[in-house]
């Protein structure tokens, strides 16, 4: 069986969703640990540097279905993503 691999496509002009383990600790809206992000930066950077346009989705926490919590907001890793 034969495995493709994100190198063996052409991602220039497509779009890309990546859903990615994005779930990292926060505390008063820091990321305390980097760990999953710099995990997933490899793959966000390679479809980006090919000339896809990327789409990342991911959770945070566990929050009930249904009911919006400021807690469980990914703008914490929106704004850590756009240091890098």
């Amino acid at each position: 069986m034969s495995v493709i691999k994100m190198t063996d496509l052409d991602l220039a002009g497509k779009r890309v969703f990546i859903r990615a383990d994005l779930n990292v600790p926060v505390k008063d809206g820091k990321v305390t640990s980097d760990a999953r992000i710099l995990a997933s930066l490899p793959t966000i950077k390679r479809c980006l540097e090919a000339g896809a346009k990327v789409m990342v989705t991911s959770h945070l926490g566990r929050p009930t279905e249904g009911e919006y919590a400021e807690e469980f907001s990914l703008q914490p890793v929106v704004n850590y993503l756009t240091t890098l």
